[in-house]
């Protein structure tokens, strides 16, 4: 099984891809621990830095799950055999889950610091309806559109897992 999730930030992706690794013993890769520099909010990789890390945890793992909003990322683990999950429960949902989101050391040194950061995101969320580019809701969409392979849109969320489409499981 490999799985890749896009969607917003607070669409859940983190969320589902914690169960479906933890269910279904995928490995499981965050992509913002690899698209920003280590230590060093909000300070992006080179992108053949992040496709590198991306191509190295997948060529490790037989099974995985990788979720993130960089649709080149997600778009290279397509190629890599992934099934597609786009999360897109629209953004009142999205901002609900980033205002409850639990605290991720993995990026925040201190709850403080994710806290003090908040605002910030809740603009981000809002924008990603009306924003160009790879981290854009059209590049999201495009990209679910023109994939040929397993794919999913989940507009809502659910508490049992999704059933993955063909290939996947």
């Amino acid at each position: 099984m490999r799985v890749a999730i896009l969607g917003n930030s607070g669409s859940g992706k983190s969320t589902l891809a914690t169960r479906l690794a933890r269910e279904h013993a995928l490995a499981r890769l965050d992509l913002d621990t690899i698209a920003f520099e280590p230590d060093r909010i909000a300070v992006p990789r080179a992108p053949e830095v992040a496709l590198a890390e991306l191509e190295r945890f997948c060529a490790a793992h037989e099974r995985w799950v990788v979720e993130g909003c960089y649709r080149d990322l997600i778009a290279r683990a397509l190629t890599l055999g992934a099934a597609l999950l786009f999360l897109d429960p629209g953004a009142q949902q999205c901002l609900e889950n980033c205002r409850a989101r639990p605290f991720e050391p993995h990026k925040y040194s201190s709850r403080q610091e994710q806290d003090a950061r908040l605002e910030f995101l809740l603009g981000w969320v809002q924008d990603y309806y009306s924003r160009d580019g790879d981290m854009s809701h059209a590049a999201h969409r495009e990209l679910f559109e023109q994939f040929a392979g397993p794919k999913l849109r989940l507009t809502e969320q659910r508490d049992a897992l999704p059933q993955l489409p063909g290939g996947a499981g």
